[in-house]
């Protein structure tokens, strides 16, 4: 049974660390925060030291003022268990609980997350100081929700040491049924004289002289994954012992190069979904991510989630730690309740003096309140609480896009046809021309419930197992629409290759095969025609298609490929199925999806939408919640039949047009959509 978040309203807050500052300070935190309209802050998430200065010894006098002074000014407290940073003493008294990276290196404490996930002594300490905190805090007034460990496989995804060979030998012994033979025909060990005779010689995919077994590299990962949300359950048990009413969250990692984790295995486990977004500051438009994350991170949750940590300024760990431009943390903010958010948080409150993120920017900055982050921070404490209705409402999408992390952890290990090929850049590029066109995504996993939705796409599903391929090439069959990219159906859930031609186990479906496959070089272009615009061109991967079936949309008509299928689209039962043999270049993409999404009866959330506004829907129990945000910064007078009243400034819309100026958004309450497909929230 999931418990909820019962905190009325959208949330609003960060990190709180009273402790790295002087109990003087903390009466000014107080005052400040409800300047701000704070509602939510979580505490305690590196404490463990002083909440534990000895093993088993507890001085627990510091947190209690804390959560006592919260409570008394009318703040909510996400309390965490504080796990993710190990004390000094915990690693004097257990060496051996220091990970072991992959080239063999014991790792020093000193940071943060540097701890083997299979380590008995750390599991134990862990569960003890969980166990502490939660018996002493159970019935604490001010605490709304836990807070397991934090960002879990951020720095520490993996540890290569003997007892997590042993841990792992032990979880391959249950995903083979304890039969050697079975995993040796799963990791197809004949190869390269690798035939295992007893369970001892197997170890985890370490430094070697060549490649290491890709099968074994997933099921590693797979490992990795599994051992990590065993300790977060273990601790959500020992707070539910304690509290079993108070909701549990942890801060998941959904973009860019966190992907140690199964985040559709996690969701379900937690009680309230929460996610941690920082933009790159080498991305010109980051707006992308934030809907892409956003929307992968409320498909996981099945609705609404919380945003745990971003940035409301510079962050601490990329090359060049740029700010944000004027209006940038708002439109940040509000984009991400558009997509799905309850609750908006910052990595941190105050910005730190001291430590490995000083420069990391804050709510409450070095300038203090003479700057322009405080004053939008209060800002947009005013507008989340002017957007308390917005709460518990959820999206209504006829699209989807298939996101597996299986699929992704496969692709890019060593040795593919190309090294150029990136999971989540060729997922955002079949993402963004629907984001531009305001058209509503959900994200799926393979074997998901199809039966809602118009269009599924995949662009990149290089491992799929015989259900997940069923499911997708039946939705199709059954009448709707699906595209697949290429690369894709090529290998089963044990990285094996599907015999019999490219695109393996969407062959049939898709009613094309390929026999040999032509990956282009980085500055490699090749020229289009056909039904696409004059120009086209495509880049990445190209392959030899043949046609069985399906008729070619778009045609290769330069080098070893000319006259050869590049863009298919094949009748599949009573629906439609079409396969996009290369990455067209973006304006040629775009009019391909517009067309596929078009013809499979997909509309935009707002069809008048001028380009550079951002329209997303929320779905209420009794209205709708239209935002506008205008990343263009051009400003615009957009209509909105059924325009109620615009809720960030409390103003009735007058003949159904909605104002948004240059760089800002507006949020419009509207009666329901009788053409949209998914019912209300309940």
């Amino acid at each position: 049974m999931k418990r909820e978040l019962t905190l009325p309203g959208l949330q609003y807050g960060g990190d709180y660390n009273p402790e790295q500052w002087p109990e003087e300070t903390w009466a000014e935190d107080m005052r400040l925060m409800r300047e701000a309209g704070v509602t939510l802050v979580s505490v305690g998430i590196f404490s463990w030291s002083l909440l534990e200065p000895a093993e088993g010894a507890y001085d627990f006098a510091r947190m209690d003022k804390i959560l006592d002074l919260l409570h008394e000014n009318g703040i909510a407290a996400d309390l965490a268990t504080p796990t993710a940073a190990p004390p000094a003493w915990f690693f004097r008294a257990h060496p051996e609980a220091l990970p072991v990276d992959h080239d063999g290196r014991t790792l020093s404490y000193g940071s943060r997350q540097t701890f083997c996930p299979s380590s008995p002594a750390y599991r134990e300490a862990a569960l003890r100081i969980a166990r502490a905190v939660a018996e002493r805090y159970a019935d604490h007034p001010a605490v709304a929700m836990w807070h397991i460990h934090n960002e879990y496989g951020c720095h520490n995804a993996a540890c290569y040491c003997d007892t997590s060979a042993e841990a792992f030998r032990t979880w391959l012994r249950a995903r083979y049924g304890d039969d050697l033979t079975a995993l040796n025909t799963a990791w197809g060990t004949t190869f390269w004289s690798q035939w295992y005779y007893d369970w001892a010689e197997i170890l985890p995919p370490r430094a070697t002289g060549a490649v290491p077994n890709p099968t074994q590299q997933l099921d590693w990962r797979r490992f990795c994954s599994d051992a990590l949300l065993a300790l977060c359950t273990a601790e959500r048990e020992v707070l539910r012992e304690a509290a079993p009413d108070t909701p549990a969250t942890t801060n998941f990692m959904v973009m860019h190069a966190f992907d140690a984790l199964d985040y559709w295995r996690w969701a379900p486990e937690l009680d309230v979904v929460s996610n941690d977004h920082y933009l790159r500051s080498t991305d010109p438009e980051s707006q992308i991510d934030i809907a892409l994350s956003g929307d992968l991170v409320r498909s996981l949750a099945g609705g609404p989630w919380l945003l745990m940590e971003h940035s409301t300024g510079a962050v601490n760990w990329q090359p060049v730690n740029r700010a944000k431009t004027p209006g940038e943390m708002r439109r940040n903010a509000l984009a991400h309740v558009a997509h799905g958010a309850d609750g908006i948080a910052y990595f941190q409150w105050r910005a730190a003096r001291a430590g490995a993120e000083q420069w990391h920017s804050a709510m409450l900055p070095h300038a203090g309140t003479d700057s322009r982050i405080w004053q939008d921070v209060v800002r947009l404490g005013a507008d989340l609480k002017a957007l308390a209705e917005v709460r518990g409402s959820t999206s209504a999408a006829d699209t989807a896009i298939v996101w597996d992390w299986d699929a992704r952890w496969a692709l890019e290990l060593p040795s593919q046809p190309s090294e150029s090929l990136r999971y989540l850049d060729l997922v955002r590029s079949w993402y963004e021309p629907l984001w531009r066109a305001g058209v509503a995504v959900d994200f799926v996993r393979p074997d998901a419930d199809l039966s809602g939705y118009k269009l599924v796409l995949a662009p990149t599903l290089y491992l799929v197992d015989d259900a997940g391929a069923a499911n997708l090439t039946g939705f199709a069959r059954a009448g709707g629409t699906l595209a697949v990219g290429f690369h894709s159906g090529m290998v089963d859930e044990n990285c094996h290759v599907r015999l019999g031609g490219y695109p393996g186990a969407f062959r049939e479906a898709l009613g094309v095969s390929t026999d040999e496959l032509f990956p282009l070089l980085d500055d490699e272009r090749l020229t289009l025609g056909g039904e696409v615009p004059d120009g086209a061109t495509a880049g990445l991967w190209s392959e030899r298609v043949r046609l069985a079936g399906a008729e070619a949309v778009a045609t290769f008509t330069a080098g070893p490929l000319a006259g050869g299928p590049a863009v298919t689209r094949h009748g599949h039962g009573d629906g439609t199925a079409w396969y996009l043999a290369t990455l067209p270049d973006p304006g040629t993409l775009a009019a391909l999806l517009d067309g596929i999404r078009r013809a499979a009866g997909v509309e935009a959330v707002l069809e008048s939408a001028p380009e550079g506004v951002e329209a997303v829907l929320r779905r209420g129990k009794d209205a709708d919640f239209l935002f506008l945000v205008d990343h263009a910064g051009a400003g615009a007078e957009i209509a909105v039949p059924g325009a109620d009243v615009e809720l960030l400034t409390g103003k009735t819309v007058v003949g159904g047009t909605v104002t948004v100026p240059p760089g800002d958004t507006a949020v419009v309450r509207r009666a329901h959509r009788a053409d949209l497909s998914k019912p209300a929230a309940e």
